[in-house]
This record gives C-alpha cells, sequence and structure tokens, in this order.
C-alpha cells in the first residue's frame, strides 16, 4: 500500500474563487489541521503500517486518553491513515495544509446531511405513477415491489421509502484550487458531503 497522505478537518462553507482567465470556480471551504501523529502503528508491532492523527481542541479527557496523549496537545477527534511510508513520520509531528498542493486530486470523506423518512420519489428519484386519468394518491407512490405467489415476499435491498441521508459518503477527485497552510486552509473545487463545521477526512485521491 502507498502512502496516501491526508488530514482530518472541518467543513467551514462553499464560496467562489476566480482563477486565470477569469473564471469562477465554486469552491469548499475546510479548515485542514493542524493535526499531530499521536501514535504510529507497524507491520512488527501491530501487523499492519498506519498513522493515528488528531484534530480538534478537547476540553476534557478521560485518563487514559491522557496517557494515549502523553506529550502532545489534547486533540479531540482520532483518525487512521494506512501507509507502508512509516519511517517518515514521528509521533507529535505537526500536519498542517502544506501537506497538499495546488492541483492536487483528493478524496473527501464525511458524514452526509440527515434527511429523516423521506419516500422513494425523494429518496431514491422515482418517476412516481401517472398524473391523470383519475388517481388520486398514486403521484408520488413506489408502485408494485414485488411478485405475487411467487416468490410471495419483497426481496432484501428492494428501493423503498425510509431514513434517508446521515451516512459516510466518500466524494472522489476533487481538485484543490488553493492552500493557505498559515490559516490552515484548503479551497476544494465542488461540494463535499455533510454540513458546515461537520468533520470531513481528506486523502490524496486513490483513483487518479
Amino acid at each position: 500500500m502507498a502512502t496516501r497522505e491526508g488530514l482530518i478537518g472541518k467543513k467551514v462553507g462553499m464560496s467562489q474563487i476566480f482563477v486565470e482567465g477569469g473564471v469562477v470556480v465554486p469552491v469548499t471551504l475546510i479548515e485542514a489541521g493542524p493535526c499531530y501523529v499521536t501514535q504510529i502503528k507497524t507491520e512488527k508491532r501491530d501487523s499492519y503500517n498506519a498513522i493515528q492523527i488528531g484534530f480538534g481542541e478537547a476540553k476534557k479527557l478521560n485518563k487514559p486518553d491522557k496517557g494515549h496523549l502523553k506529550d502532545i496537545p489534547a486533540v479531540e477527534h482520532l483518525r487512521e491513515i494506512r501507509t507502508d511510508d512509516v519511517e517518515r513520520y514521528q509521533r507529535g509531528q505537526k500536519l498542517d495544509a502544506s501537506v497538499f498542493a495546488v492541483g492536487d486530486l483528493v478524496d473527501v470523506v464525511g458524514i452526509s446531511k440527515g434527511k429523516g423518512f423521506a419516500g422513494s420519489v425523494k429518496r431514491h428519484h422515482f418517476h412516481g405513477g401517472p398524473k391523470t386519468h383519475g388517481q388520486s394518491d398514486r403521484m408520488r407512490a413506489p408502485g408494485a415491489s414485488n411478485a405475487t405467489t411467487t416468490p410471495g415476499r419483497v426481496f432484501k435491498g428492494t428501493r423503498r421509502p425510509g431514513h434517508m441521508g446521515a451516512r459516510r459518503v466518500t466524494v472522489q477527485n476533487l481538485q484543490v484550487v488553493l492552500v493557505d497552510p498559515e490559516r490552515n486552509l484548503l479551497a476544494i473545487k465542488g461540494a463535499v458531503p455533510g454540513a458546515n463545521n461537520d468533520l470531513v477526512m481528506i486523502h490524496k485521491a486513490r483513483k487518479q
């Protein structure tokens, strides 16, 4: 597994940036870092290679966390990044937005906005029923879900009304438009999952 640099960040919101030629680019601003390397895992000791990084100022830590973060700033959020190049990192090392450069492609992972219980038209973009010929309650109905006697049941995975959103989503191959290490700021072209102030994970793109 190759090294995949990454940071934990917080979604600030959306804006727009003018690039060369006067083109307006819609971007999402992310407060990326500073993150600290809180643990290094190796193949010999842990059966795989990875680093654990922390982000955000923790207001209170319990005793196990205090011991785990000894001599490291108290961070609130911890995440792992798999990598074969663990020798590049040291415990307590600070990582900031300079991990990325303008033009890099990144994958952003976050929790999508929760929409509550939604019907099949909103949740799965169903067409809906006929709007004429005397129907009165079929416009946003899903229609038939199964056969009759055989098999006589609804198959697992059938698209039905249900809870929408509030799940882990990865958006791939988004371009980094601006990097500001002094303000720990990244501007990424396009939209990323989640609401403002939600936690996101930014990785170098896996499929470039």
